[in-house]
């Protein structure tokens, strides 16, 4: 009796210790918004022990916080240099860098608007065109080539309004401070966004490949299991409908 009460409590404590929470803090470059929370969802399906925690915003502001030991187990950036240079520095697993998708931008109007989004960055009535910051966002450097590519940026340089992220330059539209803003298409096409608006994607031979990357920087099984399920079919399924590319592609 004595040792089947001493192995019943070392069964309930192996499994107390099982059950305990694992977390996992993520910093994700804000065209991931929505399309990330599907894909954590999933993921949390499978790991119900562990807790994601994750913050979006600029891939460079990200990348200026990481260096100053921001407490992130994992970064997302909108590219693969942010995370390349990290590595380089010494910051992260060495071996867990990857290339997760390729993003895409479209110029977006609401739906109110009566401009028609192919031709909106022409348009003399526009007095506000949204783009995120191109001097630490990856979607704000695309949009900057895409105005010189297509022959508009003299022509709208001095209406530029600047979002913190591509997830406000998208909020400037929105809420009528910009009557036009060129933003991720994943952005677009999330849910709570695709009855508001109308856009017009932007051909990609007009901007630089948006090749995105990430890195695990605290090395751990819950990071290494999140990495691998990002990876997977589940997620590279959910991706694809948000209007990422995948790296095969």
């Amino acid at each position: 009796m004595r040792y089947g009460c001493l192995l019943l409590c070392l069964l309930l404590a192996g499994c107390a210790r099982r059950a305990e929470p694992r977390n996992l803090a993520i910093a994700a470059a804000a065209d991931l918004n929505f399309a990330l929370d599907e894909i954590s969802l999933k993921f949390r399906a499978e790991h119900p022990d562990v807790i994601i925690q994750t913050a979006y915003g600029s891939s460079g502001n990200f990348y200026a916080q990481i260096r100053n030991q921001a407490p992130f187990d994992v970064f997302l950036s909108a590219d693969v240099e942010y995370p390349r240079k990290l590595i380089a520095e010494g910051i992260g697993a060495r071996d867990s860098l990857f290339v997760y998708a390729a993003g895409r931008i479209v110029v977006w109007v609401s739906a109110s608007s009566p401009l028609d989004p192919a031709t909106a960055l022409r348009a003399a009535s526009v007095r506000h065109v949204a783009i995120a910051n191109p001097q630490h966002a990856p979607y704000g450097r695309a949009a900057e080539a895409a105005l010189r590519s297509l022959g508009v940026y003299d022509g709208v340089q001095r209406k530029l309004v600047l979002g913190e992220n591509v997830a406000q330059a998208l909020e400037f539209v929105q809420s009528g401070a910009a009557d036009v803003g060129i933003v991720a298409l994943s952005l677009a096409l999330a849910p709570p966004v695709r009855g508001q608006g109308r856009y017009w994607e932007v051909p990609d031979t007009a901007y630089p490949k948006i090749e995105q990357g990430g890195v695990i920087l605290r090395d751990s099984k819950a990071a290494r299991e999140f990495r691998s399920f990002l990876l997977g079919a589940g997620a590279r399924r959910i991706l694809k409908e948000y209007g990422f590319s995948l790296p095969e592609e």
